[in-house]
Parts: C-alpha cells; structure tokens; sequence
C-alpha cells in the first residue's frame, strides 16, 4: 500500500522556512511539530513577530495574541490596576484585566505584576507597562486557550536566585551567555535588539566585542556582556540614527562568532 505524504498547509510551510531562517541550526523536529499545531490551530504568523523561539521553546508574543483575539472577534478588554497591591516608589506594579470574547460574556480574568526584580534590564522604568501587558497576555491566553508563555511575561536572568545555596547558577557555572530556568539567553536578548532596530549584526558583535575589552565578544564576561546589551538597547531607544554611525565605524566585514 503506497504511503500518503504528509499535507502540510500553507502557513505553516512558510512559518516553518522563516523560522529557519531567523534561528538557524535551532528549529529541530521538536520544534517543528510545535510550530505545526500553533500555525494551523491558532493562525499565528512568524513574519508578523507572533512567536518567538527561545532556548528551544516557543513563546507567544503580545502582538501575536492580540491579532489571535482579533481574528477570533473578541469584544473587549478592559483593564486596571490593583491600587493595593500598587507602589509608585518601588516601581512595583499589578495590573487585573478582562477579556470578553462576546458582548455577552462574562470575562476571563488574568493579572499581571512587574517589579524592578523580575524585569528585564532593557526595559527598567516601565514596570507599569510591562505589568499591563502581562496581564492583558495571560488574560488572553485563557480566554483562547493558548498555553504558551508569552514574552513579556519572561523575568530578569539576573533576578533569578538558586534556592539552594542563594547564588545566581548561571555566574556559578561560569557560563556568560546561559539561561536560568527559561529566561532568554543573552544571545538571544541580543538578537531580539538587533531585530527590533534593524541593526547590522556584524558590526554590533565588533561592537560588543570593542565595549567588553575582548578581542571576541564570547570571551567577554556575563556582566559586561549584560551591561553592553542594556547600553545598546538604550542609544538604540534614544539615537537611533546616531547608534547606526557609531556601528558604521566598525566596518561590515565578518567576524567570529
């Protein structure tokens, strides 16, 4: 009996060749198959930015669960903040928000809170931002039924503390670019910049490399490679234009990794 090949639809065959081409080497079976199901169950688009793929995981981001709530006709979302739980001083922030899928619905609730110790550093200051997005993300993800994690709803590397012996585990293990428990790796922050400000990846690892004293940016140590990250993302937020001449003067040529 001749055996049928496998139909794979349209979306997801150009989801799964963009995503090869955005995290090379990392989209293995495992990921592929994952990929599949979202791409044919929830419509979600890597071209559009909907997911992410860090340390072998895909996340959902929060531009992609609003264009799913779009597409599935949701109602509403409203959204506040937990007074009481709220301190303007300390930068901590809670946030409860409601999805209606129908005007008829009664809602489903998701809450979110950020704080200075589970932020990333790139985006130190806007607690209150990154609380509402996480509350609106989680609400979402219930209202559909999406069990991915979203992005924003990732803590701080830095802030994650092993509770064994009270140490960081990734400075423990001398590793500069690991990841603890799930949060994104430095490369993978770093990548995410360089996307985000479409950046010449080439001329920000000479960059890095020049910010960290090394000759390449993979014998720099965490800490430095952390503060140059946090440096990059704020010229980048503030003079973008001004950051692009700064990278022009390490020329484009390649470089090792």
């Amino acid at each position: 009996m001749k055996r049928k090949s496998a139909n794979f639809g349209p979306a997801f065959r150009v989801n799964l060749r963009l995503a090869r081409n955005v995290w090379p080497g990392q989209v293995e079976r495992q990921q592929s198959i994952a990929l599949r199901a979202l791409s044919e169950t929830y419509g979600v688009s890597v071209a559009n930015g909907d997911l992410q793929l860090l340390n072998g995981r895909w996340y959902v981001t929060h531009s992609g669960l609003i264009r799913v709530s779009e597409r599935k006709g949701c109602s509403g979302i409203r959204v506040h903040p937990i007074k009481e739980f709220c301190d303007r001083a300390s930068g901590r922030w809670v946030f409860k928000a409601i999805v209606y899928k129908t005007t008829s619905s009664k809602g489903f609730v998701g809450y979110g809170d950020a704080d200075p110790s589970n932020v990333s550093s790139l985006v130190r200051g806007a607690e209150m931002r990154i609380a509402e997005t996480r509350a609106v993300n989680r609400a979402l993800r219930k209202a559909y039924g999406i069990g991915l994690c979203s992005v924003e709803e990732l803590g701080s590397p830095s802030s994650r503390i092993d509770p064994t012996n009270g140490k960081n585990p990734n400075l423990a293990t001398g590793n500069s670019n690991g990841s603890i428990n799930g949060a994104p790796k430095l490369r993978d922050r770093l990548c995410l910049l360089i996307r985000k400000f479409e950046l010449n990846p080439v001329q920000v690892k000479r960059y890095a490399a020049d910010f960290c004293g090394t000759e390449m940016l993979r014998d720099a140590s965490r800490d430095l490679v952390e503060s140059f990250i946090t440096t990059l993302a704020d010229e980048a937020a503030k003079d973008r234009e001004g950051l692009i001449c700064k990278l022009n003067s390490y020329g484009a040529e390649a470089v090792k990794s």
